[in-house]
C-alpha cells in the first residue's frame, strides 16, 4: 500500500498541502482532481522528493510499509514508486532506448541482488519490442534520442512505456493528458489500464478533465482543494465534477 497521512508541504515558503491523507492498494486505480493551485502537482513533488518542497516533519507517507522520507530519490524509484512527469524533458545525445536498458538494469539490480545478470542490448532490444506490441506503439521510438524532437504525444507514450520497462509497484501520472490529440490520449491511457492490470500496479492519476478517465475508469475520485482532500468517490463523482464544476465541494 501507498499509504499518506497527514501529508504537509510548502513551497517557495508558501503552505501548498495541508493535510493529505491517502491510500492507494495495488491494482487500483485513483484520480486526484481539483482547481488550478488546490496543490495537485506538489503533492506528486512531495512524494517523489523534489528539492523545491519542504515537507513537514511530522508527516508520514509509506511505501509497503517503509518510510519514504527516509529515502533519497533513486532509493524511492528502486522500491517501486514512478513518477509520470506532466512535461517530460528532452535529453540530447542519450539514446532512448539506451536509458530504458541502463533504468531497467539498475531497477532488477536493485531487485534480485547479486543473482540478477542485465540483459545485453540486442536481448533487451527484444524485450521492450514485446512490451511495445502490448502496448501498441510503434518501435520507431528505439532509433531517437530520449524525448528529443518528440511530440507531446509522444514523450507521454514514452513515459507509459518507461512504467512498462520498471514495472513499478505505485505509479503517479501528473496531468499526463495535458496536450494529448484524442488519439494519443486513448493510447496513453488504455497503455496505463494494461499495465495496472497485468502488473497490479497502483495508480494515482493526476487530472483537471475527465476525458482521461473515461479510458481509466478509476475506482476511487478524490477533490484536492486548498491541500485537502475536500470529497472522495467512485467514478461517478468524476462525472459529476464534468458537470457541475468545483463550486459545490
Amino acid at each position: 500500500m501507498l499509504k499518506i497521512k497527514n501529508l504537509k508541504a510548502k513551497r517557495d515558503g508558501k503552505s501548498i498541502l495541508n493535510g493529505v491523507n491517502l491510500e492507494i492498494e495495488k491494482g487500483e486505480i485513483h484520480a486526484l482532481m481539483g482547481p488550478n493551485g488546490s496543490g495537485k502537482s506538489t503533492l506528486a513533488a512531495a512524494i517523489m522528493g523534489h528539492p523545491d518542497v519542504e515537507v513537514d516533519e511530522k508527516s508520514i507517507v509509506t511505501i509497503d510499509g517503509q518510510n519514504l522520507f527516509e529515502m533519497g530519490v533513486d532509493d524511492r524509484a528502486k522500491n517501486g514508486l514512478f513518477l509520470a512527469f506532466q512535461y517530460p524533458v528532452e535529453i540530447p545525445g542519450v539514446s532512448f532506448v539506451e536509458f530504458l536498458r541502463l533504468s531497467y538494469n539498475s531497477i532488477q539490480k536493485h531487485r534480485q541482488g547479486d543473482k540478477f545478470r542485465e540483459l545485453s542490448p540486442f536481448k533487451f532490444k527484444q524485450y521492450v519490442e514485446e512490451k511495445m506490441k502490448m502496448l501498441h506503439m510503434d518501435t520507431s521510438f528505439l532509433d531517437r534520442n530520449l524525448n528529443e524532437g518528440f511530440s507531446g504525444g509522444e514523450k507521454k507514450k514514452a513515459e507509459i512505456l518507461q512504467m512498462a520497462i520498471l514495472e513499478p509497484k505505485y505509479a503517479i501520472l501528473d496531468e499526463t493528458d495535458s496536450g494529448l490529440d484524442v488519439s494519443a490520449l486513448k493510447i496513453v491511457a488504455e497503455g496505463a489500464k494494461i499495465l495496472s492490470e497485468e502488473y497490479k500496479i497502483g495508480i494515482l492519476v493526476i487530472t483537471h478533465y475527465k476525458r482521461i478517465l473515461e479510458y481509466l475508469k478509476p475506482s476511487h475520485v478524490h477533490v484536492l482543494i486548498n491541500g485537502v482532500i475536500k470529497k472522495s468517490g467512485d467514478y461517478s463523482l468524476a462525472e459529476e465534477l464534468d458537470r457541475e464544476g468545483y463550486k459545490d465541494v
